[in-house]
């Protein structure tokens, strides 16, 4: 963080908060609902599955239209809302004496969804050459807050029920609604330009590109098997005699020893410039571990299990948002991403609605089975994937007032060595570049738009 200014750190620190206080209350359910909730009315597989996944589906809904409403009436104002929706919610939960109210509870929750507004705010405040940082800062947080979750989600649902659980996620969103009054930089502009905000001419031809889409359909299988995966796993290791307030003792240590050995995974895969052979690597991992939880018969059988999961899981997580930003055209990122993001969330929905039916029409072992043939799909998807050679984005003001002028710029950066993609955005008087970092010059790409402008 040391090239970062002043408000850059801030806005780093204070958004990294604001993201995982949240993620924290909604990861915390994983490890504990289908345990702790067998005493709501109605409960069964099938509805531990809708609640857990319930989230995910307004999220996919709303995740795009909040950053567009962002762009309107302020992210500050966007931020409140999704977080005020958020802790209703979370009350509705904590008060609900139903699987269905609880599921109600949990459709609340996602529909604040703020995660365009909050990366855009990001996007708003930060210098283009310290912006990927900010946005790492950010994306880091949700890891650790994952990471706490699986710790405190059974100790406090020992402690406190699940009730106790959903009043704790309520305390943390009204702790991120202070800190996005108090703390989070106000932002000059609001419009933080298209490599941020999906912009709603982009997003047909995003679902039309055949790479991204591949990458799409890869994070919303990935987050359906770790959904479903927590509708079987609590009640198979409670089988194991392993108490409900011990399980974090199994996911904490298996959540470390994966980064240990992910990490270098992707240090090789990127020096060696074989990140698709590691990417189908740690997708077979996932259905080894499928395999595994299937046939599983001993608490040591589970914990390998996990502990090969989520090494594929941590690779996969961070690898698939670093393959869209390069595969996604030049100016248009932020379309890319928002598409993506929505399918995350359509996953961990998808995820609750599978794993609960086949654990009520065949047991919760099945569920592993049914996952790993969806890992299986998934392999197959991947191996028809493209990976792109490693390029660099830049963005750089421009002055040109027609159609024509903006393709005749357009051609004369295009025949530049090194650059890979060019687009010019009339309405935001903006030229977006992919280029090859080693061949190309940038004192070129500016003399020609200086040239341009005048």
């Amino acid at each position: 963080m040391h090239q970062l200014n002043s408000l850059e750190k801030r806005a780093a620190i204070a958004l990294a908060l604001v993201f995982s206080t949240r993620m924290l209350g909604l990861f915390m359910l994983l490890p504990v609902f289908a345990l702790y909730g067998k005493e709501l009315i109605g409960f069964s597989p099938l509805w531990i599955g809708l609640a857990i996944g319930a989230y995910g589906l307004t999220q996919a809904i709303l995740q795009i239209p909040f950053g567009w409403l962002s762009d309107r009436i302020g992210r500050h104002k966007v931020m409140l809302l999704g977080l005020s929706l958020f802790v209703l919610g979370s009350v509705v939960a904590a008060m609900a004496e139903s699987v269905y109210m609880v599921t109600l509870g949990r459709v609340l929750q996602g529909a604040g969804a703020i995660a365009g507004a909050v990366l855009a705010l990001a996007a708003d405040l930060t210098r283009e050459e310290q912006r990927p940082k900010v946005m790492a800062i950010i994306g880091g947080s949700i890891g650790l807050s994952f990471a706490l979750a699986m710790v405190l989600g059974p100790i406090l649902a020992r402690w406190a029920g699940l009730s106790g659980v959903f009043w704790f996620t309520a305390v943390l969103a009204c702790a991120a609604m202070l800190i996005v009054a108090f703390l989070v930089p106000h932002s000059v502009s609001r419009s933080a330009g298209a490599e941020t905000i999906a912009l709603p001419q982009s997003l047909a031809s995003m679902l039309a590109h055949g790479q991204l889409l591949r990458l799409d359909v890869g994070v919303m299988l990935l987050h359906l098997m770790l959904t479903a995966m927590f509708v079987a796993l609590p009640p198979l290791l409670l089988k194991q005699q392993l108490a409900a307030e011990q399980h974090w003792q199994v996911y904490l240590p298996v959540l470390l020893l994966s980064f240990v050995f992910m990490v270098p995974m992707m240090i090789i895969a990127m020096r060696r410039q074989q990140e698709k052979r590691y990417f189908l690597i740690n997708v077979l991992l996932l259905v080894i571990a499928m395999l595994i939880s299937w046939q599983a018969a001993t608490l040591w059988g589970f914990v390998l299990a996990l502990l090969v999961f989520f090494i594929g899981f941590n690779y996969l997580e961070a690898s698939l948002p670093a393959m869209v930003s390069r595969v996604a055209p030049a100016g248009q990122r932020g379309s890319a991403m928002g598409i993506y993001s929505s399918s995350q969330f359509l996953g961990a929905f998808f995820g609750g609605l599978l794993g609960g039916t086949l654990a009520q029409q065949f047991g919760f072992s099945a569920v592993f089975a049914g996952l790993a043939l969806i890992g299986l799909v998934w392999l197959a998807i991947a191996s028809t994937m493209q990976v792109p050679a490693r390029s660099q984005r830049l963005s750089l003001p421009v002055s040109v007032t027609t159609e024509q002028q903006a393709n005749q710029l357009a051609s004369k950066l295009a025949a530049l060595v090194g650059v890979q993609e060019v687009t010019i955005l009339l309405a935001d008087q903006r030229c977006y570049l992919k280029v090859s970092s080693q061949q190309f010059d940038l004192a070129q790409a500016q003399s020609l738009v200086a040239n341009g402008n005048q």
